[in-house]
C-alpha cells in the first residue's frame, strides 16, 4: 500500500502521470499486432521504452480484455519483429483490470524491423511521442555502426562535394540535388558523417533535416 493505494495501482498511476513521451506509449487495446510491433521497433531502434497496454490515451485504465490480447502482444514481439527483440512483459492489477507493461530495451542489433499491414518489413524510430519510419540515412547509419573501426579523416572528392552543398538545413532530396551525387552515395556519406559527429539530423514538420555541426 502507498498512501492507501494498492502498490500496483500506485505504480501504474505514477507511470500514467508521465504521459506519453520518448520512452513511454499507451495502448488502449491490442487490436492489431502490426501496430504494436511498430512501437516495439521504434523503442528497440532508439532509446528503449515501455508500452502500457490497457491504458487509453487519456490515462484511463481500460485493461487487457482477454488472453487473446496477451497472445497478440507476444506475436507482435516475436513474430512481427525481425530480428527478434528482447522484451519483458509484466502484469499488474488495478481497479479490477489487468494492465500489461511491456519493457523494450535498446537493441544491439539495429534495425529491428516491424511487419506492416501490407506485409513489408519497416524500421521505425521513436521521436518524442511518435513512431516514425526511419530515414535511409538511419538505415545506413546502423550499417555503419556494425563496423568496428574507421573514421572520416580524409576528405575525398565526394565528401568535399557533399559538404560544399550543405549550406543551411536541408532534406535528403535537397542535398542530392545540390551535391549532384547519386542518392545512394549521399545516404552513405551522410551516415558516415552523422556517425562521427560532422553532421546532425533533426525531425521537423514531418521530415528529416540535415545540417553541418
Amino acid at each position: 500500500m502507498v498512501g492507501g493505494i494498492p502498490d500496483d495501482k500506485a505504480f501504474l498511476l505514477r507511470l500514467i502521470r508521465e504521459g506519453e513521451h520518448q520512452r513511454q506509449d499507451f495502448k488502449y487495446r491490442v487490436a492489431d499486432a502490426c501496430k504494436l510491433a511498430k512501437s516495439v521497433s521504434a523503442f528497440a531502434n532508439t532509446d528503449g521504452g515501455r508500452l502500457l497496454i490497457g491504458v487509453r490515451d487519456d490515462g484511463f485504465l481500460s485493461g487487457v480484455r482477454s488472453e487473446e490480447e496477451i497472445f497478440m502482444m507476444h506475436q507482435a514481439a516475436y513474430k512481427y519483429c525481425k530480428p527478434e527483440p528482447s522484451i519483458q512483459f509484466d502484469t499488474y492489477h488495478a481497479e479490477g483490470r489487468t494492465i500489461v507493461v511491456a519493457t523494450v530495451p535498446p537493441s544491439p542489433r539495429r534495425p529491428v524491423l516491424a511487419r506492416n499491414e501490407e506485409g513489408r518489413m519497416i524500421a521505425y524510430i521513436r521521436i518524442k511521442d511518435e513512431n516514425i519510419v526511419a530515414s535511409p540515412v538511419h538505415l545506413a547509419l546502423w550499417r555503419e555502426g556494425q563496423k568496428l573501426q574507421g573514421s572520416v579523416t580524409r576528405l575525398d572528392g565526394d565528401i568535399r562535394q557533399l559538404l560544399d552543398a550543405m549550406k543551411g538545413t536541408l532534406t535528403l532530396s535537397q542535398i542530392v540535388r545540390l551535391s549532384r551525387l547519386p542518392r545512394h552515395k549521399v545516404v552513405s556519406l551522410l551516415a558516415r558523417l552523422v556517425r562521427f559527429g560532422n553532421v546532425r539530423w533533426e525531425y521537423t514538420a514531418q521530415q528529416f533535416l540535415f545540417s553541418l555541426t
